[in-house]
């Protein structure tokens, strides 16, 4: 018996019940799968030795999420930071380097530099503030006043027809398009441009660090602390109602790391019908398919600038990627499609046999989409790589339909759990103060459907479970930190 049930081991389901067994209560998770780390997890996808990232590789809030710094993340995983937050070529050898160091950035950027710094250096000033508003519900008055205004205003303009109005020259709007994407969303749009500044900034704050030997290091960092403060962990354990497990395990509280979708149906007997409706109204959004590569050698990069980025992404002009992007969200698949790559072997070489690298990538496909894109993506890297193809070893395709087969969270091979919207980031998935807290006693939800949404950051689960320990145990927030 426990006095917490968490379902779901993703980063969101560890930062919850590590929270609930600081603060001294027993704590059990279930876990469907036969490991834990749900987005976080690494495995040898190709061939032995070569260790590459299930689902996320890169982690942008791994420096910056509120919960990761109470928790001490970087002293508990070796978090390797480039000098290269992110690499964007262009055709004809051109490329825009995103360094970690903004000088050096609106150095090599020309005639838009001074426009990248006046974008950008205002966010970095009020950082704390700009983490604070994005990385909590919007549904509250935020602490910096000024970094909310600062970025409002900054994604009004990149968010709308007015986005090109900054720029002269094709590097810059196309890098800041790059980053964008990440969000899966139409560009312009205003929820996909908060994204990009978000992201923009903190490449050139903390930068966006790549765990040594996989992103599986974070998950394993977060589950043994939860194991030394007394948590338990069940692989192999799907749940399938929420009344049972209450019956199972006694538990006051149970902390749910699911769909809106999923949520609904474990626990339609113990939710309102109301609320069920607005669960059920909750919009999924784009997929994704990914490919993984195993290399004998680097990527032989046109432009040499990119043979030091971590992350690349392909897809040429801001113009390019916008036509694709939009191509999908009207469930097509572009012959040119956007293409995230990560290259972790440039700062980790514990990925890959000495001398072989691993590559990671992914590109976006109407949801659902049984289309497997491996020469799309192929044809991209050769685009910007030529010679790639002549290095590949092995390749392991997954198709948006069987992304979401994996996991059940990622429905129709939607990684972000929710279309990022707008809408969907004040409904996200009901308007309200505290959305992780539901109508039914005890119960909580905490995906990545809730706020503050996708990304590796642990804060929908702390937050959810900071709820839980204020309405259902009377307890105030535990020190996460290492001792």
């Amino acid at each position: 018996m426990v006095d917490v049930a968490v379902v779901g081991s993703g980063p969101n389901g560890l930062a919850a019940a590590l929270t609930m067994a600081r603060a001294g209560l027993s704590v059990a998770v279930f876990e469907g799968a036969g490991a834990v780390g749900g987005g976080t997890r690494t495995a040898e996808l190709t061939l032995p030795g070569f260790r590459h990232d299930v689902c996320s590789a890169v982690h942008p809030m791994a420096l910056a999420s509120p919960f990761f710094r109470a928790f001490e993340l970087e002293r508990r995983v070796e978090l390797l930071v480039p000098e290269i937050s992110y690499g964007h070529p262009l055709d004809g050898g051109r490329a825009a380097i995103a360094y970690r160091d903004l000088d050096r950035t609106v150095d090599t950027l020309g005639a838009d530099g001074a426009a990248w710094r006046s974008l950008m250096e205002p966010l970095l000033r009020r950082l704390d503030g700009v983490i604070d508003f994005t990385q909590n519900g919007l549904l509250r008055f935020p602490h910096d006043p000024l970094a909310a205004f600062l970025l409002g205003l900054r994604t009004l303009e990149q968010g709308t027809p007015a986005w090109q109005l900054r720029f002269r020259e094709d590097e810059a709007p196309a890098m800041l398009s790059g980053v964008a994407a990440h969000a899966i969303g139409r560009l312009p749009s205003l929820a996909t441009a908060g994204a990009g500044m978000l992201l923009g900034a903190l490449a050139h704050a903390g930068g966006w660090p790549v765990p040594r030997g996989g992103s599986q290091a974070i998950a394993d960092a977060m589950a043994a602390d939860l194991v030394a403060h007394g948590g338990a962990i069940e692989v192999d354990a799907p749940v399938t109602g929420i009344s049972g497990l209450r019956a199972e395990t006694g538990a006051k509280a149970v902390i749910c790391c699911v769909t809106p979708r999923a949520l609904a149906g474990l626990a339609a007997d113990e939710l309102p019908a109301r609320y069920i409706r607005q669960l059920e109204s909750f919009r999924y959004g784009a997929g994704v398919c990914k490919v993984d590569f195993a290399l004998s050698g680097p990527v032989p990069w046109t432009n040499a600038g990119l043979h030091g980025a971590p992350t690349v992404h392909l897809g040429g002009t801001r113009a390019e990627i916008a036509r694709a992007e939009n191509q999908v969200l009207s469930g097509g698949h572009p012959e040119r499609p956007y293409v995230l790559v990560a290259q972790p072997g440039v700062i980790d070489p514990t990925r890959a046999p000495a001398g072989r690298h691993t590559l990671w990538a992914y590109t976006h496909v109407p949801a659902g989409s049984t289309e497997e894109r491996t020469e799309a993506v192929s044809a991209q890297l050769e685009r910007f790589a030529p010679g790639f193809r002549d290095l590949v070893l092995a390749s392991h395709t997954v198709s948006a339909e069987e992304l979401g087969a994996y996991n059940p969270n990622y429905i129709g091979g939607d990684i972000s759990s929710g279309a990022v919207t707008m809408t969907q980031l004040l409904q996200r998935p009901v308007v309200a103060r505290e959305p992780w807290k539901t109508p039914a006693a005890g119960l909580y939800l905490a995906s990545a459907s809730t706020p503050p949404g996708p990304a590796v950051h642990g804060m929908a689960g702390w937050l959810a479970a900071r709820s839980a320990l204020r309405h259902t145990f009377s307890l105030g927030t535990p020190d996460l930190s290492l001792r």
